[in-house]
């Protein structure tokens, strides 16, 4: 299994993920990627952060999303809701 980097999202910025939700599927914006903090000495990647946006007028709650983006890859990511702006609502993942 590859362990995820900010370098496999940074190239993805403004581009669309698809979520599967029960019978369908949700789309989110990967409107950020950034470093975190710096890894501790033996960690094995470098801490990241990724904001997402979802711009439907309901409110997801924090889960595991299997979230499918259009280069092929295919990943189970767990979102929080941080922040409802004009546009929709803001999504959180912490890597670590």
């Amino acid at each position: 299994m590859h362990l995820l980097t900010i370098e496999d999202f940074a190239g993805c910025l403004n581009e669309t993920f698809h979520a599967a939700i029960n019978d369908g599927e949700i789309e989110f914006v990967l409107v950020e990627a950034r470093p975190l903090d710096k890894a501790p000495p033996n960690a094995l990647r470098q801490p990241f952060s990724l904001l997402f946006r979802n711009t439907a007028a309901l409110l997801f709650p924090q889960q595991s999303y299997r979230m499918r983006h259009p280069r092929g890859f295919h990943v189970d990511i767990f979102i929080v809701p941080i922040a409802r702006e004009r546009e929709g609502f803001l999504y959180q993942a912490i890597f670590n």
